[in-house]
């Protein structure tokens, strides 16, 4: 066993006795420092500096109880999170995420992906996560509000445009960016940058809404390009039926490509014809509006079928999309994806394939892309809103879209060249894990013992 290899194996130990019971987190800690290996080795400074000692541990964890009345006028209680995980590069930046599933677990695994997604995405940020075991599901809207309101009554003493900027994620879309961004405002007394993801008439960015969709797609068709290829013709699984699959959906029809699935966590439709423009306005309007099932898609169009507690990864197909949550994709899942022809998975989800399933991909070499390069597409257009914020402007849709298409172009040329550099071309895991650490490392080591 080599130094290098032994050190990262005593930093795992580590972390696995100071964050008892949090497999997510392991899993993704695991992942990058695996990757980091070469690094490592050829690098000593990083060992000095005890770099990875700090990377793993959070700057600061928030943790405070939410309480809210609900339309009956009965007091509820749910648990809130932040967790601000690195600022070398900027200010923490990430999402909320209001979930039952929520815990710290599964937050210092999102927190963690995001520092080296955002050190990916060439702009000022760091890397933070929050959110709430609160389910937005079946709540009246008055609900959300309240709940919403007393989140963000506490949150509003941690964050900031320069210092913590939140944003949405699972369970938390424009209506309750809205009611926290009217929380902070009314307490603050300040009209400021400090959430993304809002409304286009009080400070957001358009693209913003299909800008992981979006980056999905285009990390994808840099993928395929360095084989002369392109999704044009492509048969696509994609997974979940929330804004990141609905615009994942938007972007591969726009390109040539025919989308045959989509899900939701009761189970997963197939629709041999494609869902394209007309169905997919569907779809929108059953999950966006209505929030309703994917199943009833399959009553309204003919020729499309329901599989109650499925996922769509036992279709044929020549790419799959990941967009629904953690751990979607099993290593049998991975393996019958290979088996049935699938020649890339660009991951619109943060971190959907187990890790057997990652291993299943590389082995097969198959185009894949990992979430925290391929959706970074999200942040990276957070971060151009927080850029049109701090300045008071507006970037038209076509100047959006150009630099969210140069961001990703950018991601996939450093995870390439990274991958290639430390002699694993064409693996776009280590690739991409490198790059985000070396600009975070070197930035920490800057800063001295901080």
């Amino acid at each position: 066993m080599s130094s290098a290899t032994s050190y990262i194996q005593t930093i795992m130990d580590i972390v696995k006795n100071r964050n008892a019971g949090e497999p997510e987190f392991h899993q993704a800690v695991t992942e990058v420092l695996e990757s980091l290996l070469p690094v490592l080795e050829q690098t000593p400074k990083y060992r000095e500096h005890k770099v990875l000692e700090r990377i793993v541990e959070p700057e600061r964890i928030i943790m405070f109880r939410v309480p809210w009345i609900d339309d009956k006028g009965q007091i509820q209680v749910n648990r809130g999170f932040r967790i601000e995980m690195n600022s070398a590069i900027g200010p923490y930046k990430g999402g909320l995420r209001f979930h039952p599933s929520v815990n710290l677990s599964i937050l210092k695994f999102l927190a963690f992906e995001q520092v080296f997604k955002n050190s990916l995405t060439t702009l000022p940020m760091g890397g933070g996560k929050g959110g709430s075991d609160f389910d937005p599901k079946g709540k009246s809207d008055n609900e959300v509000m309240r709940f919403c309101q007393s989140f963000m009554t506490e949150l509003s003493k941690h964050i900031g445009p320069n210092t913590d900027v939140p944003a949405g994620d699972i369970g938390v879309g424009g209506r309750e960016i809205g009611y926290m961004f009217g929380q902070y405002k009314r307490l603050r007394n300040e009209f400021t940058g400090v959430l993304t993801g809002k409304n286009i008439r009080w400070g957001g960015s358009l693209i913003r809404p299909e800008a992981t969709g979006y980056g999905c797609v285009y990390f994808a068709q840099n993928m395929l390009a360095t084989q002369n290829d392109s999704i044009e013709g492509k048969v696509c699984t994609v997974s979940g039926s929330g804004n990141v699959a609905q615009y994942t959906v938007e972007k591969i029809n726009q390109l040539g490509g025919k989308c045959v699935t989509l899900s939701d966590s009761s189970g997963a439709i197939y629709d041999p014809a494609g869902i394209d423009d007309e169905k997919l306005a569907y779809v929108m309007e059953l999950k966006n509006v209505r929030r309703g099932r994917i199943k009833e898609y399959a009553e309204k169009f003919k020729g499309a079928e329901y599989y109650e507690g499925k996922r769509p990864w036992g279709v044929k197909c020549d790419c799959a999309f990941p967009s629904a949550t953690q751990n979607e994709i099993s290593e049998e899942d991975a393996k019958t994806l290979v088996k049935n022809g699938c020649k890339l998975v660009s991951e619109g989800a943060n971190m959907p394939t187990e890790a057997a399933g990652v291993e299943v991909f590389l082995e097969a070499k198959i185009l894949y892309g990992p979430g925290k390069a391929a959706n970074a597409g999200g942040v990276a257009v957070s971060g151009l809103e927080m850029a049109q914020n701090a300045t008071h402007t507006n970037w038209s849709r076509e100047e959006v879209d150009a630099r969210l298409q140069y961001i990703m172009e950018s991601i996939h040329t450093q995870a390439q060249e990274a991958a290639k550099r430390y002699g694993m071309p064409g693996n776009y895991v280590a690739g991409a894990n490198i790059a985000g650490f070396v600009k975070v490392a070197d930035s920490m080591i800057d800063q001295g013992a901080v």
